[in-house]
């Protein structure tokens, strides 16, 4: 049995609380310990921190403080796994370059706002994608500056029809990746921007799969 906390909150537009409801269920059918916090300030409690194999924040937007940022960076430094997905984990605190450096990419634009898209998988042995083909999403495509040293799984292409941004067209976007932080694991997809989203059975499953690859 592992130990797995769950964050909830920041931008109500992304239902934190619906997306965590998802999730949160399937960890403790597998016979993991769930908690679920809507208070950032669990980051400042080394001892429990230090207990959690995963954190998966769900927590889009608003503001960290050095304090809070400082005890997540450092529990999974020292082997916290952590595993999210769309803007909350990845536009969680814009103004915090440590928590973008650790995390390994930044949202910066999805331009049409919801369109139709397809998924590529691109590394089709890691088991985090494996057996999975290419699938189609109808939700944001988004647009991110990522870390060159991610190890990228499944992408996008920008068609350069969407949102008046032509110049884009052709570019490839990673969708699904993972990193290390220290002794921990990182994993993110850009997938999930409301609940719904994951009624899309391969952008559940990836999902599933990360936060049980990146757990201690």
């Amino acid at each position: 049995m592992k130990s797995i906390l769950f964050l909830q909150g920041g931008w109500d537009g992304h239902e934190p609380r619906q997306c965590v409801d998802v999730f949160a269920p399937i960890m403790r059918e597998a016979g993991h310990k769930v908690d679920i916090s809507d208070t950032l300030d669990v980051y400042c409690d080394v001892a429990r921190m230090a207990s959690y194999d995963l954190v998966v924040p769900v927590w889009t937007m608003g503001a960290i403080t050095e304090p809070q940022e400082k005890g997540l960076l450092a529990a999974v430094r020292a082997g916290t796994g952590i595993a999210g997905w769309h803007g909350g984990m990845c536009d969680s605190f814009r103004n915090n370059t440590e928590y973008q450096f650790m995390t390994g990419g930044q949202w910066v634009a999805h331009p049409g706002g919801i369109v139709d898209y397809t998924v590529n998988i691109v590394k089709r042995d890691d088991p985090i994608v494996h057996g999975l083909g290419d699938f189609a999403m109808h939700s944001e495509q988004y647009y991110m500056h990522t870390d060159p040293s991610n190890e990228v799984l499944a992408a996008t292409t920008f068609p350069g029809t969407h949102g008046d941004v032509d110049w884009i067209k052709g570019a490839v976007m990673p969708v699904v990746w993972k990193r290390a932080w220290g002794r921990g694991k990182v994993f993110f997809t850009s997938l999930g921007h409301v609940a719904k989203d994951f009624e899309v059975a391969e952008a559940k499953e990836i999902v599933r799969r990360g936060m049980n690859w990146a757990m201690r």
